[in-house]
């Protein structure tokens, strides 16, 4: 049985994905006032993304079973025992990549949050999962937590906080990726310097958009 299969495991994340179906009316009447344009230029500013995600910090913003699933496998997959993630929110993603830590024999995942309350009950949900020791919680904005004291190595990173920031989080952790490693990047859509930068000509990357909402990206060399 993987972790992922386990009851604690399960149940909480039965309940997590009914607290973010919950959460979907409190974000649509967050932003009801605004246009759609308005709120993808929110979305990709690099100097108001702190107050956009403020008004955000009572909503889960989780990933999809699907998504979950699909970066539990692809932890497995590459055998990770080194993670990094942007953007821990409620802890769902997380809880899914460190399942993928344990049944593939330990590690360490780093996830950061700028956040404080959001980072209390992500721990205390890793923590009812049974899967806190595999996880280092980086509290505030991960351009400065992701500066120092990251693994030689890193196999995989998922990118899922601030969209605007996407490119210079890469820019990072992009000495330490190791070839083979994988970059996951929910809604990329919203930062096209990093699209431009994982898809264009001349980098050590090769990537594809895989399904709706995900940037799916290996490095080469």
């Amino acid at each position: 049985m993987t972790m992922i299969d386990s009851a604690p495991v399960t149940a909480l994340l039965d309940r997590l994905f009914a607290e973010d179906e919950n959460a979907r009316p409190l974000i649509a009447s967050e932003f009801a006032h605004i246009t759609d344009e308005e709120r993808r230029r929110l979305m990709g500013s690099k100097t108001e993304y702190r107050s956009f995600y403020g008004h955000l910090k009572d909503a889960p913003l989780a990933v999809s079973r699907d998504t979950g699933l699909l970066l539990y496998m692809l932890a497995r997959a590459v055998v990770a025992d080194s993670i990094v993630e942007f953007g821990t929110s409620f802890g769902i993603s997380t809880i899914y990549l460190a399942a993928a830590l344990r049944d593939n024999g330990g590690g360490r995942l780093i996830t950061c949050e700028f956040e404080p309350e959001k980072i209390a009950r992500a721990q205390a949900h890793l923590t009812e999962a049974g899967l806190a020791s595999l996880v280092e919680f980086r509290a505030g904005d991960a351009l400065e937590t992701l500066r120092s004291d990251l693994p030689e190595t890193i196999d995989l990173l998922l990118l899922d906080g601030a969209k605007a920031l996407y490119r210079d989080i890469l820019h990072l952790v992009e000495p330490r990726l190791r070839p083979g490693a994988l970059i996951i990047a929910d809604n990329a859509d919203y930062c096209p310097e990093y699209l431009e930068h994982v898809r264009g000509g001349g980098q050590p990357y090769l990537s594809v958009p895989f399904g709706p909402d995900v940037e799916l990206t290996m490095r080469l060399d």
